[in-house]
């Protein structure tokens, strides 16, 4: 024990020392913090819309009026002879709605009217979100206009469970929590494993009468030690900034944070052991750690949509799990019966991350 913590000891030390560490290990990820948390938005806004009215009548402008008073559509003006497709083909609109000459004639006539709609497919998402809305605009707007039945035989009565407000911040927050603390505590450890062989000190931990087992658990609690303060930091900032509180039992939170930056620290341990030089150990984190934890927890996009095979490798990424924890204790809270087998795929990994680094860092050790 007292090896442990006198290699504990030393790396806090060091790091202490280092003023380029310290910032990447709380200056990064407060920014990264902001940035993802103001960048990114799954809910389409303030999309370019061209409008061509060809009837120029009241009701046109009604129309017209009820589609901007979404505060989804903003107004683009451009003139031509074709200036829907025009305004798509050169990026100037999003959509363009085209409304015939015949619109308020025929609608009052009780024939049916067609409304063009050009919509730019480019983002596949973005279109679908565009295509829906103008739909329930004309259909609103009919109905408002007495021009249908404004009753069904079903009337579903929607609430929004958990998010009622849907702010977008309990979604993406919680996950940036997810990103941040699996890919700098990761780096910082892989990155003082690495240095020890790059200043050549690890042959004197080779040579040395300590065992695998006490190296990797002295830098494991030093680092881990450091991600605790960085969690502690990147959620209070979360907190402050974002407005997001916890909605139900702090506990697994808290548990499956430790947990989860448990699995940081052994995973930038086992990069360490397997690469030779910090520029390997960065570009490790940086593929094997982020891009997963981006594009394949879950995230931003849901875990169903990923295709076969690549949906296997889902299941070998912590910070889906960890995603899975922080969502509820943020926005669910429906506590352990929610994520407890979240809680043990992240204990299994830990032992696996840990269990692979000592037998590498154990072959390298010469026999005593």
């Amino acid at each position: 024990m007292k090896r442990i913590l006198a290699q504990c000891t030393k790396e806090i030390v060091q790091f202490r020392r280092d003023g380029l560490t310290l910032a990447l290990a709380f200056l990064l990820p407060f920014i990264t913090l902001i940035i993802f948390g103001f960048a990114i938005r799954l809910e389409s806004k303030d999309i370019p819309l061209i409008v061509q009215d060809f009837d120029r009548t009241n009701l046109s402008r009604s129309y017209i009026e009820r589609l901007y008073a979404t505060n989804q559509f903003v107004p683009k003006l451009w003139s031509g002879g074709d200036a829907a497709r025009d305004g798509i083909d050169r990026g100037i609109a999003k959509a363009a709605v085209i409304i015939p000459p015949e619109f308020s004639r025929d609608i009052k006539a009780g024939r049916n009217t067609k409304v063009q709609v050009l919509i730019d497919a480019t983002d596949v998402n973005n279109a679908r979100v565009i295509k829906n809305s103008i739909q329930r605009v004309t259909s609103f707007f009919m109905q408002d206009r007495g021009l249908v039945p404004a009753t069904s035989s079903i009337t579903p009565r929607i609430r929004l469970w958990f998010n009622p407000g849907r702010l977008e911040s309990l979604y993406i927050v919680p996950g940036v929590y997810g990103v941040v603390l699996w890919i700098f505590p990761s780096l910082l450890t892989a990155i003082a494993m690495v240095r020890e062989k790059e200043k050549g000190t690890i042959l004197q931990v080779y040579a040395s009468s300590i065992s695998a087992t006490e190296l990797l658990l002295g830098k494991a609690l030093a680092y881990l030690l450091i991600a605790i303060s960085e969690a502690l930091v990147v959620m209070g900032l979360g907190a402050l900034v974002f407005q997001v509180g916890l909605a139900g039992n702090p506990i697994t939170l808290l548990l499956g944070t430790l947990l989860f930056l448990i699995d940081s620290v052994l995973f930038g341990l086992l990069l360490g052991v397997r690469t030779s030089n910090q520029n390997a150990a960065v570009q490790g984190v940086s593929l094997v750690g982020f891009v997963t934890s981006l594009l394949l927890s879950g995230f931003i996009y849901p875990l169903n949509n990923i295709p076969f095979p690549l949906s296997l490798v889902t299941n070998v990424v912590p910070a889906r799990y960890y995603i899975d924890i922080t969502r509820d204790a943020f926005v669910r809270g429906t506590g352990w019966t929610g994520v407890w087998f979240d809680l043990f795929m992240l204990i299994l990994m830990g032992l696996v991350f840990f269990n692979v680094s000592r037998r590498v860092l154990s072959r390298m050790q010469l026999p005593n």
